[in-house]
């Protein structure tokens, strides 16, 4: 027989479908902040929210692609950087679980004033961002497969062939905010990461 508790909500459902997920979540975010594995924030083709207060970065590369995912393929621009510094990072995603109702997740990393968020050979695909950005010695328009500036084309992205991409040697974005599709990185060091999951829509904005 299932347990149900106040409200009728069927609690072993619940408990089933979640604590996998945040276990293996909880887990993952222990060795991320001790820059112990390669690093991917890709909820299912879902998109996600991320904010930073600034990102400084060197071995910049922008380009076009596609992410595909259950909710069908979307185009995308890839940001891909040698190494990045972010502080104040947030990461939220919202998932509808069976039953029990809409549940939030949100990872928080490089509090100012504290340590910073590391990355290492770090790619972003996002269809939607907002910042304020200083480039240095960019150069825009050049074919995807002839930069010579950061990470270069991801090898799971697909792109068309020379297509338009634009790289500079360092970059420094403010106030930054984006819709992302996935996240992906060498290594990523979370110092003083925060995890909450919480009943409801709970975004980074």
């Amino acid at each position: 027989m299932e347990s149900v508790a106040r409200g009728g909500t069927r609690w072993k459902r619940f408990a089933v479908v979640m604590v996998p997920s945040v276990a293996a979540t909880a887990a993952i975010g222990v060795a991320l902040s001790q820059g112990a594995l390669a690093a991917s924030f890709s909820v299912s083709g879902q998109s996600f929210k991320v904010t930073a207060d600034s990102l400084d970065g060197t071995g910049f590369v922008q380009y076009g692609a596609l992410d595909s995912g259950k909710t069908g393929t979307h185009p995308v621009a890839v940001v891909g950087l040698d190494e990045a510094k972010i502080t104040n990072l947030c990461q939220s995603v919202v998932v509808p679980v069976p039953v029990f109702g809409t549940v939030s997740m949100k990872l928080s990393a490089g509090a100012a004033g504290g340590p910073r968020v590391e990355a290492k050979k770090l790619y972003i695909d996002a269809d939607d961002l907002h910042t304020n950005a200083t480039f240095n010695n960019i150069d825009i328009g050049v074919g995807i497969n002839s930069t010579t500036k950061g990470p270069g084309p991801s090898k799971g992205d697909k792109y068309v062939q020379d297509s338009f991409a634009q790289q500079a040697d360092s970059v420094h974005f403010e106030d930054v905010k984006q819709r992302a599709w996935a996240t992906t990185a060498g290594t990523f060091k979370l110092s003083g990461l925060h995890m909450q999951v919480q009943k409801g829509k709970h975004e980074c904005y």
